[in-house]
């Protein structure tokens, strides 16, 4: 049995403190929150918790192996840091950290102490996302050419970060899971639109070793939420609306076929359309599967899908992206 404690419960830490107390692998031992009406509020649903307003005492007091940081991101390098000093595991939420070189601290510190770090990318774990990576890796689609994703909303609007930190963690694990060549370059650009400095609108570019081409478009001003993912390559095309439960994925049997006319610079381009199908898949909570795949790599000694390194890669684009931002679209070599 793995004796969990849980850091934060805000809106996510509620629905990852509910995964890991119906895991039964798992004891959610301990809860901590700077909140003391979280912590009543927690108390009145899980009357047997022991209630921290401070993680040190949490650390010194509960017998944990693991623990799960659900917490502002600002926060996240010194939890994580004071964590694995404790000789604990974690789980901890996306954004990782906030910079490359915390993220290389916290990685070199887990692997001194033969801790696993798994970062909260919960769209890795989800249906959707999965039959696309068993599409991809059956070269159903066949050479990739490009990956567009619109991840646009009204709102909410944040304060203590822009739209590019808020949002774009999403796809960009999902590209690192998705692709397996890694992305050299990108460029972004966006827009304070009320002026006080945190961008609402952001355009993201990545450039490959190879041919593939990735394009993000980020909102929190859109009158419509859109959550939709084209995925181009040599032999069928595929659209994922992850707002449409029924048919999520569609792949059309539309492409094109370029031939070389006599050697020459000439190419012949000639298009074709097919059939449009949609796979079947599951409905599973991703969360679960994620905390799943976490009590596993703790019980087997495996690495996790979302690792240390995930999140590093992860934080690397980000702090690219948004120095780019900054800079009017300059283009980032990573």
């Amino acid at each position: 049995m793995i004796n969990v404690g849980i850091i934060g419960y805000g809106y996510w830490g509620k629905h990852i403190l509910r995964n890991f107390s119906g895991h039964e692998a798992t004891c959610v031992r301990a809860l901590c929150d700077t909140n003391t009406q979280a912590l009543q509020q927690a108390r009145q649903v899980f009357p047997g918790l022991e209630m921290y307003a401070d993680c040190q005492n949490l650390l010194r007091s509960a017998n944990l192996d693991a623990v799960a940081i659900i917490t502002p991101s600002e926060t996240h390098y010194d939890l994580a840091r004071t964590c694995l000093q404790h000789g604990k595991h974690i789980f901890i939420e996306k954004p990782f950290v906030a910079t490359e070189a915390q993220a290389d601290e916290l990685i070199n510190l887990a692997t001194q102490k033969n801790l696993t770090i798994m970062i909260d990318h919960t769209f890795l774990f989800s249906s959707p996302v999965r039959k696309i990576k068993e599409l991809i890796d059956d070269d159903v689609l066949g050479t990739l050419y490009y990956f567009d994703s619109m991840r646009v909303n009204l709102g909410p609007f944040r304060h203590d970060a822009n739209v590019v930190w808020d949002l774009a963690p999403h796809d960009f694990s999902i590209i690192d899971y998705l692709i397996e060549d890694k992305p050299v370059a990108l460029s972004a650009c966006g827009k304070s639109l009320f002026g006080n400095g945190i961008e609402d609108v952001g355009y993201i570019t990545l450039y490959f070793h190879s041919n593939v081409i990735a394009h993000i478009n980020l909102n929190w001003l859109s009158p419509i939420k859109v959550r939709t993912t084209y995925i181009g390559g040599a032999k069928k095309m595929l659209v994922w609306d992850d707002l449409n439960p029924n048919e999520c994925i569609k792949i059309y049997d539309k492409g094109v076929v370029v031939e070389n006319r006599n050697g020459h610079c000439n190419h012949l381009v000639s298009a074709h359309s097919g059939d449009m199908w949609s796979p079947k898949v599951d409905q599973q909570e991703a969360l679960r599967l994620e905390v799943d795949h976490f009590v596993d790599c703790l019980l087997r000694d495996t690495v996790p899908i979302s690792d240390g390194h995930t999140g590093l890669r992860v934080v690397k684009l980000l702090e690219a992206a948004n120095a780019s931002l900054k800079t009017g679209g300059k283009l980032m070599y990573l």
